[in-house]
């Protein structure tokens, strides 16, 4: 038994160390897009920030979604918080799976690139509207009367470029017509709908999840039901037209990966060398020997 567990532990341990090396390689030639996604997050966050200072509180818009959905409360505000927690560190923990399991059918660097792609599309549409229109929030610190409705002026511009995270980002208000929560959830929904390896029953659940999560910030009050609405549509439209735009993940589980992977040039002169020699030579050339 002592002996079983021990291979086992080298095998993954070989596997991690492998996984690591390839992912390294990938990181060095996609580092620019993983960091351009990354600090467009800081820009959304700033540009919810702003749109604070602008907010106004008012009577709460007539609303579909509140006339249906029992209100939640204040206290329970927690709720989506919660599944929403659950649906990001879940799909975190399996764009990281490469590195444990034997089915591996993506690259991590790679996924997180497509992902950063759609959700910077997505913010930037949210950006727009809602710095186009700003309606009166109706969530509970929102409202008149709460001291965070509204924001003073800022005593300085590093004020606003710390945006207050994570407090400013939980008690923003007027970044509406847009849910970003639900931004999120259904591109990694979409992602893994895509790129996952498991049954369709997890599938369906994690439809299932985005669609209570969508109640559950209409219930609590986060945001108005156009805000969901818009979110559905869009995120789903954006993500079937830049998924038409942008390359093809490789996938892992076809066995021709390396020909996929980016070369370098020196490779890439050293491959075409080899391919005109073999084609010269009345040979076909095999992806296999590119390796």
């Amino acid at each position: 038994m002592t002996l079983y567990i021990g291979r086992e532990a080298s095998k993954l341990w070989k596997r991690i160390c492998s996984e690591t090396t390839t992912e390294i390689n990938l990181l060095l030639d996609n580092w620019k897009y993983l960091l351009a996604g990354l600090i467009f997050q800081y820009i959304h966050g700033l540009s919810a920030r702003g749109v604070h200072y602008l907010h106004r509180p008012g009577p709460t818009l007539q609303d579909l979604g509140f006339y249906i959905l029992p209100e939640l409360g204040q206290d329970k505000g927690y709720i989506s918080e919660t599944v929403f927690t659950c649906v990001f560190l879940s799909f975190v923990l399996w764009t990281f799976h490469p590195f444990i399991f034997k089915s591996k059918k993506i690259y991590t660097v790679l996924v997180w690139c497509r992902v950063l792609s759609f959700l910077v599309a997505s913010q930037a549409l949210r950006i727009i509207t809602f710095y186009s229109t700003q309606l009166p929030g109706p969530n509970y610190h929102c409202r008149e009367g709460s001291k965070l409705a509204r924001l003073p002026k800022p005593h300085s511009a590093l004020e606003v470029l710390l945006i207050n995270f994570p407090r400013g980002v939980i008690y923003g208000c007027g970044d509406l017509i847009f849910s970003s929560h639900m931004i999120f959830t259904l591109v990694f929904v979409l992602t893994y709908q895509k790129y996952g390896t498991r049954s369709s029953c997890i599938k369906y659940f994690a439809w299932l999840v985005a669609i209570v999560q969508s109640l559950l910030i209409v219930a609590s009050r986060k945001h108005y039901t156009v805000d969901v609405v818009v979110a559905w549509y869009t995120v789903n439209l954006v993500v079937f037209f830049l998924d038409k735009k942008l390359p093809e993940l490789p996938d892992r589980s076809s066995g021709n990966l390396p020909m996929l992977l980016p070369l370098s040039t020196k490779d890439k002169d050293g491959r075409t060398k080899e391919e005109n020699h073999k084609l010269l030579n009345g040979n076909s050339v095999d992806p296999a020997d590119w390796v």
